[in-house]
């Protein structure tokens, strides 16, 4: 099935091949046709599967018929709340992509900078919206923004927005908007809380799931090496020297961490650079400018700031510190394997890790080959009773991530008719 099936219009047809899609990921071909009826969608996809695309495009369908200069005197139709400044931007980006030949304005709203240009835009009226909860509040509460016109709502990344402590704020902007609107959320897992929340603001929802939520996309080779945590960094620069990774994403715990990481990578030649909370936002775009264009080999990241990162190409990703939460290590690895491609994640496993590492694999039902890492003395291999190999992991059921958890099929009565696809490599 192609795009040309769902009936968009010609201008956002024109923008589908500008972008060079022609086929509709999994995600897409499950989620467009309801969001272009009009319902409202409850949709679960991995990372890197084109979930954007399929609330933007039925966005630019419904919008497209009128612009700004007609439409409700100036307020935005349509809203688009993200946790992150990154996931903002990269949005707004592909409304402009996919919305170019359509007469519609767009502006990204988030924390980190001034908001003169904001204001700036939304003076002059926009159409669609995105936006971070704590930069949007800030704006209502100025009075520079009216969500009195909004019609479409999408709560994107909707797992990671109330992990990072967003229900309050969320719940505020929610009831800023009209009732009656079209709402949409998207959210790799479904947690109690993310259920409970969709229950509050989704009627009669469609449900939709891309692919299996508690495993990777299958083009990504999963390694792990046991380690003492005195030689981690040891270990990542023998590999970094050895082997052919070109593009790399290294994710550590703390911001102290990344730093330490960063720092010591690049007085052994390695161009590296780091982004956690404490930059800044012009340093963290600059910061993916040149991991983007090469000028950095690595990048080093904790799981906040790198959430909403959509860098194409990277090669590798490796764990410097193994996830305290077995869902961030399939949010992590999903940043390489993007769109079909291949991709590796190695995980650096010291003997007080091991613990997250059999959360890991009781979340997805594997059983992983741990192996000790040879290209450099370690002393883990002589240690007398070292744990190589993880024991057993029970038989995997559903309660045993951050949260209790229901099964999607279960609760899928309560969402409305659910449909499902087998994971396949992404695109758009």
């Amino acid at each position: 099935m192609g795009f040309t099936t769902f009936g968009l219009s010609d201008h956002i047809m024109d923008g589908v091949r500008a972008a060079g899609h022609t086929t509709p990921t999994p995600i897409q071909s499950l989620a467009i046709l309801p969001a272009l009826a009009g319902k409202d969608l409850l949709a679960s996809a991995q990372t890197g599967t084109g979930k954007t695309a399929a609330f933007v495009l039925p966005i630019l369908q419904r919008l497209g018929a009128t612009s700004v200069a007609t439409a409700k005197a100036k307020r935005p139709r349509a809203l688009i709340l993200t946790p992150t400044r990154e996931l903002a931007n990269q949005i707004a980006e592909s409304v402009s992509t996919y919305g170019r030949f359509v007469p519609l304005k767009v502006v990204s709203i988030y924390g980190g900078v001034g908001m003169g240009s904001q204001l700036s835009h939304l003076r002059r009226g926009v159409d669609i919206v995105v936006a971070t909860p704590g930069r949007l509040l800030d704006h209502m509460q100025q009075r520079s923004i009216d969500l009195s016109a909004v019609e479409v709502f999408v709560l994107d990344e909707a797992d990671r927005m109330l992990d990072m402590g967003f229900i309050r704020d969320v719940r505020k902007i929610i009831a800023a908007v009209p009732r009656e609107r079209q709402t949409m959320l998207f959210s790799a897992t479904f947690s109690d809380e993310v259920a409970r929340l969709a229950n509050q603001i989704l009627k009669d929802p469609q449900t939709v799931e891309a692919g299996e939520r508690r495993n990777p996309v299958e083009t990504i080779t999963q390694k792990f090496y046991v380690t003492e945590r005195e030689s981690k960094m040891d270990v990542l620069m023998d590999i970094l020297r050895k082997e052919a990774l070109t593009s790399v994403l290294i994710f550590v715990r703390t911001k102290h961490g990344a730093d330490k990481v960063s720092r010591k990578l690049e007085r052994v030649g390695i161009s590296t650079v780091a982004i956690h909370s404490n930059r800044t936002q012009a340093q963290r775009e600059r910061a993916l400018a040149g991991f983007r264009k090469g000028t950095f080999r690595v990048l080093v990241a904790t799981d906040i700031a790198a959430r909403g990162i959509d860098v194409t190409g990277i090669s590798h990703v490796i764990n410097y510190d193994v996830p305290q939460y077995a869902e961030d290590y399939i949010h992590r690895i999903g940043r390489t394997g993007r769109a079909g491609a291949a991709g590796d994640a190695i995980t650096l496993v010291a003997q007080d890790e091991q613990k997250y590492l059999r959360g890991i694999e009781h979340y997805t039902g594997r059983r992983f080959s741990v192996e000790l890492y040879q290209g450099i003395p370690n002393r883990t291999a002589s240690q007398p009773g070292a744990v190589v190999r993880m024991a057993e992991p029970e038989k995997p059921r559903l309660g045993q991530s951050r949260v209790k958890r229901n099964g999607l099929r279960r609760r899928g009565k309560r969402f409305g008719r659910t449909l499902r696809t087998a994971a396949s490599p992404a695109g758009a």
